[in-house]
């Protein structure tokens, strides 16, 4: 879902910017993405949802 919204939005902007805009936007976005912090933050939240998912 992240990987789509940022996508999204790097395709937008890149768009406007031209490609090798729109790359460096891509690149930024996946570098952030694939920070172990990110990623950490990523699975709590896919967890804390999981729950309330869970009991709804």
């Amino acid at each position: 879902m992240g990987f789509l919204l940022g996508a999204g939005v790097g395709y937008i902007l890149g768009a406007k910017a031209g490609r090798s805009r729109y790359d460096q936007i891509v690149r930024t976005y996946r570098k952030i993405a694939d920070h172990p912090a990110v990623q950490g933050a990523a699975g709590i939240a896919r967890a804390k949802l999981g729950e309330k998912v869970g009991r709804g």
